[in-house]
């Protein structure tokens, strides 16, 4: 067959999963519905509430953070909820990677895993970041003058300063998940309740010293925009979603937990689900708050909350919100770390990287050298780059995981080659009902009106083919809408129609999809109002993608150069080891 054959046969295949392969893992399942919630809002309850808060208010959004985060919360909630019927379908470690693999194939599913490892390793640096940020502001920059004298780095797109204590901090955190994974959630379940209490604190404490006026303002700053609600524009408030979408990411860590779950099909969802909720009414809560007791311009950018109430004379709440902070960055950072040794300990069992990154300790029952080699990683990333950057370069490998997940939801409600059972694995069709779905001869009027009330495999390639153009419509439509905004917003003509085309375009495909039959299978949770609901999520997603700068597609092109040279490599040794 050669290696051109080889390869492509590796890229196209799919991922089979039998009722054994549910039941079977070598990781210690003692995970519990409270262990998954504590771990999703710990994971997410983070940087965002304490570092990217400030930072949203004064630079992009002003009062209107409180709709960033809005926006922010509703794509990551039609994406969860995704993330909750696959978790409930294929309750096993690996997250969007798997779920891409089982319904699109091996080359999708790289990408995404790739991404997913993009995505922890930089949010673990992030947060590491942030945490140091933090500490340091309350220090009095102690930490940061004394790098920025003896150690500076001026290269442009690095740190300023090599940070050891990120890093430090980084490495304690590795050790504590290498050695397990029961021990790791008491600690995280503990400082979750902490940073809890503490945004509740926050936002019953500054009831008292709220002005409205703060949202009105008029005479504000140069640089500081037009004041009112959203001084920076409609525009503003929407780059400031796309990066508040960061303070989002790691509820999808609960999704990997599916090997080390007591009961997985139920647990994960909910987890997914209810930890959202009470991460979205903390950040609204507490946004608001913070822009309604201090003019956003005057907010300081590494550490708002504590500045804030410095600001009213409240000082005591400085020591009080600073406890919180360090919980909510500890497991912020836990969370991060938590789910990347889980996506390599899968991709490796697949064969996708190398075996021996997903090599399970017997004495911790962790994917230990996964874990280690992932640590030290994020370690020198949380060293070398600064907040912003990292930010921005982790939301749009989240952000492609996420629509990947939708677009598989879709395409799995329409399946005719899967038959999923009540205890929802996927298992190839047997040859008699193989048989009974045979591709039929394709008319056009079968477009909106199937002959079938089942899937079978003709409508199921109709899905596919219009789940893909729709894609491609809603892509462009998103472009044209950022790139033709001050046209749209002046009202041309012109614009108008193009907008109203692509918007048709996009609604077309829908209509096909929702003709189409779908699955009857009974599942522990299943996405409600499909394919609306996913289809919203896909648009965000994109919209929200292609409003992060160039230099963050420039530096995700070349993740991605190296993802596929690391792919090929793995591929080639393979081929060498079977021939």
């Amino acid at each position: 067959m050669g290696l051109v054959g080889f390869l492509l046969h590796r890229f196209a295949r799919k991922k089979i999963i039998t009722e054994n392969d549910l039941e079977e893992s070598t990781l210690n399942r003692c995970l519990t519905t409270t262990d998954l919630i504590g771990l999703g809002i710990g994971s997410t309850l983070g940087a965002g509430l304490y570092v990217v808060t400030g930072q949203v208010a004064l630079e992009n959004a002003g009062p209107s953070v409180t709709i960033s985060f809005l926006v922010a919360a509703l794509a990551s909630a039609l994406a969860g909820i995704c993330y909750a019927e696959f978790a409930a379908r294929i309750p096993r470690a690996g997250s969007a990677y798997v779920y891409s693999y089982v319904t699109v194939g091996e080359l999708m599913a790289f990408v995404i895993g790739w991404n997913l490892v993009l995505e922890y390793v930089i949010g673990t640096a992030s947060v590491a970041r942030g945490w140091s940020a933090y500490f340091d502001s309350l220090i009095d920059k102690k930490i940061s003058k004394f790098f920025n004298a003896t150690m500076p780095i001026r290269i442009s797109e690095l740190s300023e300063y090599p940070d050891f204590f990120a890093f430090g901090i980084t490495l304690l955190l590795t050790v504590l998940l290498a050695a397990g994974v029961k021990e790791s959630t008491r600690f995280n379940n503990i400082f979750t309740c902490v940073n809890l209490l503490v945004v509740l604190y926050v936002t019953i404490c500054g009831l008292f010293k709220i002005d409205f006026k703060n949202w009105q303002l008029e005479n504000v700053p140069a640089g500081a925009g037009s004041g009112g609600f959203m001084p920076f524009g409609f525009s503003g408030t929407m780059a400031g979603a796309a990066t508040c979408f960061y303070a989002f990411v790691g509820f999808d860590c609960v999704a990997t937990t599916g090997e080390e779950t007591k009961n997985p099909q139920k647990s994960i969802p909910i987890g997914i689900v209810v930890s959202l909720l009470l991460i979205f009414l903390s950040y609204f809560s507490v946004s608001a708050v913070i822009t309604l007791m201090c003019p956003y311009y005057l907010l300081d950018r590494d550490a708002a909350l504590p500045a804030v109430f410095d600001r009213v004379g409240w000082g005591v709440a400085r020591y009080i919100i600073t406890a919180g902070a360090v919980c909510g960055l500890s497991t912020s950072l836990l969370g991060g770390m938590f789910p990347l040794p889980r996506i390599l300990y899968a991709m490796a069992n697949d064969g996708v990287i190398f075996r021996f990154m997903g090599k399970v300790s017997e004495r911790f029952k962790t994917p230990l050298i996964g874990t280690a080699i992932s640590g030290l990683f994020a370690g020198l990333m949380a060293m070398m780059f600064n907040l912003k950057e990292l930010v921005d370069m982790m939301s749009i490998g989240t952000l492609l995981a996420y629509t990947l997940v939708c677009v598989s939801v879709l395409i799995l409600r329409y399946e005719a080659d899967v038959n999923l059972h009540g205890s929802m694995s996927v298992t190839k069709m047997d040859a008699a009902t193989r048989a009974a779905t045979t591709m039929e001869p394709f008319f056009i009027r079968l477009l909106i009106s199937p002959e079938s009330s089942q899937p079978t495999r003709l409508t199921s390639r109709i899905v596919k083919i219009s789940v893909a153009f729709m894609a491609l419509f809603i892509t462009a439509f998103s472009a044209f809408l950022i790139f033709a905004a001050d046209y749209l917003s002046e009202i041309e003509i012109w614009a108008i129609i193009v907008a109203v085309i692509f918007g048709l375009l996009v609604l077309s495909c829908g209509i096909v999809i929702i003709v189409q039959p779908q699955s009857r299978a009974s599942l522990p949770f299943k996405v409600p109002f499909v394919p609306l609901l996913p289809a919203v999520s896909v648009f965000i997603n994109i919209y929200l993608m292609l409003k992060l700068s160039a230099m963050t597609w420039a530096r995700f092109s070349i993740w991605m150069l190296i993802g596929k040279t690391f792919a090929s490599l793995s591929d080639i040794l393979s081929l060498q080891i079977f021939a």
